[in-house]
């Protein structure tokens, strides 16, 4: 998804796809450590895009843009 299509969306939307995201690293994590994960740029691809999402319900909460 584009950062404006998370912009549009209800902080629980927000919180809902943190806690996909977050299990969506957990899995990657793991596929690390059993030696299956065959994109390695996927775990750096995922923090970013928990960041991006925190920081956007952040600036919902305090009410920026």
């Amino acid at each position: 998804m584009k950062l404006d299509e998370f912009r549009a969306m209800s902080p629980e939307d927000l919180k809902k796809q943190i806690e996909e995201a977050h299990q969506e690293q957990f899995n990657l994590r793991f596929r690390l450590s059993t030696r299956q994960l065959v994109n390695h740029r996927e775990i750096p691809r995922v923090k970013k895009k928990i960041a991006r999402l925190e920081t956007l319900l952040t600036e919902k909460k305090l009410g920026i843009r």
